[in-house]
């Protein structure tokens, strides 16, 4: 008799590894639970006692998807250096990240964009967090909307360049050294400086 490939009670962290493959193979379109349940050795109908349906599965994988971009995030924001290295580094875990899981990337933002479960805004929220934090501290003095702006901006920048990168417009070479200008420019420029906390 074949040994399962998990044990009982981690079929949802199994599910959703193989989801994530599928999602690099092919796509959002490529999943199913069916598809899933074979891919785990389980009957049919096992995903459903973790997913009710294949939304759930997509919000769930959303989810993760901010959750290990907020870790990458973390990482790259401990080390030493000054802002300037801390967000280079940071900007280049965004950019492998929404290279390397490209499908993942795009239905993370388009699952927050919908409003529909509160984990998935709480997950965007831990990662916006952390990249506030790589700011500074936020002052009484300070420009709030700046940071926000900045944020977003460097959340659109940094995912534009993946997006050149995964669809093979520019090798990934020149995405890294657009990622050193972009971060170069921003930091430098007046909403950078509105929006960096100085210490």
């Amino acid at each position: 008799m074949t040994q399962k490939p998990f044990h009982h009670g981690n079929l949802r962290a199994v599910l959703l590894d193989e989801a994530t493959m599928v999602l690099r193979e092919s796509g959002v379109d490529g999943l199913s639970l069916r598809d899933l349940a074979r891919r785990a050795g389980v009957s049919h109908g096992a995903p459903r006692s973790h997913f009710v349906d294949r939304q759930s599965l997509l919000d769930a994988l959303a989810e993760l998807g901010f959750d290990r971009l907020t870790v990458a995030v973390r990482t790259a924001l401990g080390g030493a250096g000054d802002l300037s290295a801390r967000f280079g580094r940071v900007a280049r875990a965004y950019v492998d990240f929404a290279i390397d899981d490209a499908a993942l990337m795009e239905l993370m933002f388009q699952a927050k964009a919908t409003g529909r479960p509160g984990r998935i805004e709480e997950a965007a929220g831990a990662l916006f967090s952390t990249l506030d934090g790589a700011l500074g501290a936020r002052s009484a003095e300070g420009d709030d909307e700046s940071r926000d702006v900045f944020k977003m901006l460097f959340a659109a920048t940094m995912q534009g360049i993946a997006a050149l990168v995964a669809s093979g417009r520019i090798e990934r070479a020149q995405g890294d050294r657009l990622v050193d200008a972009a971060m170069e420019t921003m930091l430098g420029s007046a909403l950078g400086m509105r929006a960096v906390t100085s210490s």
